[in-house]
């Protein structure tokens, strides 16, 4: 089994910054994939980004590129989030993924096994 738990969701003004950390025990992390979904009140859950064992492959979301940025530090073994220019739209609760089958493409939750309980995130305009 794998734990994650997120942390770093808060409120934020319209253009603010927050960074999101996912912590991971269990398992070593440098294993897997990881990823980070958002899921909005009565919306589905939605991919928000992924990365790569090492870091060298990161992957977004349309409605996120260009202003988060997904990193990880094996080390440690938490993966982050960096999300710069937030938007009303992007509040929701944010969820960290591992990602156990590779059969899919890597935005389609269904590849990811196991999740955190997630963290809120509330952008204010």
């Amino acid at each position: 089994q794998m734990q994650l738990v997120e942390s770093g969701g808060g409120l934020v003004q319209a253009g603010g910054s927050l960074r999101l950390s996912c912590a991971a025990s269990g398992r070593t992390l440098s294993r897997y994939y990881m990823g980070w979904f958002r899921q909005a009140p009565e919306k589905e859950r939605e991919f928000v980004a992924a990365i790569s064992w090492a870091g060298g492959n990161t992957y977004y979301g349309d409605s996120v590129k260009g202003r988060f940025t997904i990193s990880r530090d094996n080390a440690k073994n938490t993966v982050y989030l960096q999300m710069n220019s937030l938007k009303p739209e992007d509040t929701a609760v944010y969820y960290c993924a591992t990602r156990t089958l590779y059969s899919g493409p890597v935005s389609d939750r269904g590849q990811y096994n196991y999740w955190g309980q997630g963290t809120q995130v509330t952008v204010s305009s």
